[in-house]
């Protein structure tokens, strides 16, 4: 039986629909296979047990006493205020569309699909109960969309403005694989069978891969942590998946499976959980609401899809924002120049910091890790174009260095065009940061990922926009494939002085003692020990024995939380949460061998003893989660993955550039004297022109000899003066 609360406000929902509709209007009527479906959800929720229902929210709850880390993550993650009502509506048309599933089962003998929805009544019936109508309507492109981006990625495809746009769904190459077919996850009910094996719990899992391993970290001699860094920061351009909107629920007290949780199990010999019985906590993501359009390609309306809540472009939304309501607030509003807003209480050697989030109680001010000693006062988390901003600490440095850049193209365009409008400086600069974005990401960093078979293969020389491509992002890039740089993350987070030493005041961090920390920032010398740090050190090489640094498996977040959270279990179950198929659909996919056996297995990850330990745990590599899979297998030539993975990245990163109508390189975005000097940029020039750092390598991806910053080329910003 559906949960009460989510029946209650579908009643609400279809009573709101009634006094708003013409009685008897034949357009606002369902079939009758549908609407006795909805009149089957009232009489149920007539019957249900009325019991109080006002439990007190999250928020409620921290403002009585002291907030768990559990509790404040639902607070930090939760959608704004203009998303979270469109994530109610969302799990409302869920509710009603899994009633109509069951109802077809049970009276009809079969299962639900979009035939059973016999017109588009029906669906506007079900979108407007629901509240979605809203939701899936297509926006209006005006003249202006022609010229500059919008926001939230609207528009972008005039003939289907919502691809690509924040707030959509997350699609799909596949077709979703969940336990019932609908929406609950596989592995959830204990016995069940796949391919003729259970499937593990994640956590034993991630316990098993931990036990191949010896604690010698192995290093990449040819790249710097830059190149790990960069793959989180574009990752934050492109996707976030955003939490179910059901606050009154903690999923950290308990190990019910009462939704929006789905706790990750404790197994009986788990190292260092000790409670057989307990759990790790886990909110599942929050779906989407469906339409016509969306289903159409696998043939239903009711299974689960999850939501992107940013723009999927690279656009540099991590900087902007991806709503109106974020992008004004990060906007100076004091002046018309242009500017983002910047910290007003503290600054980085008489350089921009990023100004503070207003709000009474975040993580940030809870850390342990946060200050020097207690003559700070504790400081709050920094706002930014996206909410992950604080949850790394050289993550909130490149979003600095990326504010610093904005605000440096603006005041040298207003003096080149001092007769602009600080809207016009602000687009003009936000069109080139996204510029920025996608040269260093397309010729600096991809390369080094996929390799150059993979880059010919998927990117070869950029033709023109092709409206009919999706540049959605996909479900796999996001919850597995592009999770890959987790494995090539070190325990060290270095600091380094002017000399690139270890800075001897403010020396080296762990990996554990370095999230949500941005009082680091303010009163341990700033952002460019980090940089210094990011540019010398080496990164960590994945390897098919050491996955993941033991920070991450034991110690995440765990100096903000009481019970430290484990990566490689969180991205395993967030699979599973989002109905991902196992590892052999996504290698026949790309067209690559599907191992059936140990033998074969052992061949493509050219490692038995790794392949025997996987089969142990699933039985068959048809059941192996694609993010572990993915991650373990043998580097493609010259590139830091394997051949799945080189295939899932390539792909959408083919879709992204293609299906952009604003990429840098289409006809008529930039002149052609402008697009010439844009590809002189890197990010070693954008460090040199916001930072005090001098030397450094051109390539700041590779462990290369270091220049004068001199010497390193910058973009002429004189293409962008008006002729008069």
């Amino acid at each position: 039986m559906l949960p009460v609360w989510l029946l209650g406000v579908l009643l609400i929902g279809y009573s709101l629909f009634q006094t708003v509709t013409t009685a008897g209007s034949e357009e606002a009527q369902g079939s009758p296979f549908v609407n006795s479906s909805v009149r089957e959800a009232i009489r149920l929720v007539n019957r249900a047990d009325r019991k109080t229902r006002d439990r007190d929210s999250v928020k409620q709850k921290l403002l009585r006493r002291s907030a768990s880390f559990k509790e404040l993550m639902v607070l930090f993650n939760q959608p704004t205020a203009e998303t979270r009502t469109g994530i109610r509506s969302a799990e409302n048309m869920q509710a009603a569309l899994n009633l109509i599933q069951r109802r077809a089962h049970h009276v009809h003998k079969r299962s639900l699909n979009i035939s059973d929805v016999q017109s588009n009544n029906d669906l506007s019936h079900i979108l407007q109960t629901s509240g979605c109508s809203p939701l899936t309507k297509l926006p209006v492109c005006t003249e202006e969309t022609e010229f500059y981006r919008t926001i939230n990625g609207q528009c972008n495809n005039r003939n289907n403005p919502l691809l690509g746009a924040a707030f959509t769904p997350l699609k799909r190459w596949l077709a979703p694989e969940y336990e019932d077919g609908i929406t609950i996850p596989r592995g959830s009910k204990k016995g069940l069978l796949y391919s003729g094996f259970p499937l593990p719990l994640v956590r034993h899992v991630s316990n098993k891969i931990r036990n191949f391993l010896n604690y010698e970290t192995p290093l990449d001699f040819k790249y710097s942590q830059f190149l790990m860094q960069w793959g989180q920061w574009i990752d934050h351009d492109l996707s976030l998946t955003l939490m179910s909107g059901k606050g009154d629920v903690d999923c950290g007290t308990s190990c019910s499976k009462e939704a929006p949780c789905f706790p990750i199990e404790i197994p009986q010999d788990d190292h260092r959980i000790m409670d057989p019985n307990g759990c790790l906590s886990f909110f599942r993501s929050a779906p989407a609401c469906v339409t016509r359009q969306s289903a159409k390609r696998f043939g239903n309306l009711h299974t689960r899809e999850q939501l992107n809540g940013i723009t999927a472009f690279i656009d540099g939304s991590m900087v902007y924002g991806s709503t109106k309501a974020q992008a004004n607030l990060l906007r100076d509003q004091t002046s018309n120049l242009g500017r983002l807003r910047v910290n007003e209480a503290f600054t980085d050697n008489g350089l921009e910091h990023l100004p503070f989030m207003n709000v009474s109680m975040n993580p940030c001010a809870q850390s342990r890790c946060q200050t020097v000693d207690d003559d700070h006062p504790d400081i709050p988390c920094f706002i930014a174009g996206d909410k992950r901003a604080n949850e790394h600490i050289r993550v909130t440095v490149l979003h600095t260095i990326f504010v610093r850049e904005h605000n440096r193209l603006a005041r040298e365009l207003k003096k080149l065009n001092p007769h602009w409008s600080g809207e016009r400086i602000y687009q003009e600069a936000r069109k080139i940061i996204a510029a920025i974005h996608q040269i260093i990401t397309y010729r600096d960093y991809l390369p080094k990922i996929i390799g150059p078979r993979a880059m010919r293969k998927y990117l070869p020389k950029y033709r023109s926009y092709n409206s009919s491509i999706d540049p959605s992002i996909k479900n796999a890039f996001a919850t597995a494939a592009f999770r890959f740089g987790h494995g090539t993350i070190h325990a060290i987070v270095p600091r380094l002085n002017e000399s690139y030493k270890e800075h001897h005041k403010f020396p080296n961090l762990l990996l554990r003692n370095s999230f949500f920390t941005p009082g680091k920032l303010i009163y341990q010398g700033g952002i460019d020990p980090f940089l210094r740090g990011l540019i010398r050190y080496p990164n960590k090489l994945m390897k098919q024995d050491i996955v993941l640094v033991n920070d991450l498996y034991d110690h995440l977040f765990e100096n903000v939380s009481q019970v430290a959270d484990d990566l490689a279990s969180l991205n395993m179950q967030r699979g599973r949460d989002h109905g991902l198929p196992g590892y052999n659909s996504w290698r026949r996919f790309c067209g690559l061998s599907a191992p059936k056996n140990e033998e074969e297995f052992s061949k493509v990850l050219k490692n038995p003893t790794v392949a025997n330990n996987l089969i142990k745990l699933y039985g068959t590599p048809e059941n192996i989660d694609l993010w572990l899979a993915g991650i373990i297998e043998p580097f493609v030539k010259r590139g830091r993955v394997g051949q799945l993975f080189a295939c899932l990245i390539g792909k959408q990163f083919q879709e992204l550039r293609d299906g952009d109508r604003f990429w840098h390189e289409q006809k008529n975005i930039f002149s052609k004297e402008q697009h010439q000097t844009l590809l002189r940029v890197s990010l070693a020039r954008i460090i040199c022109d916001n930072s005090k750092i001098e030397f450094l390598p051109i390539d700041v991806f590779v462990l290369n000899p270091f220049l004068n910053c001199r010497w390193i080329p910058k973009i002429n910003l004189n293409f962008w003066k008006d002729v008069m």
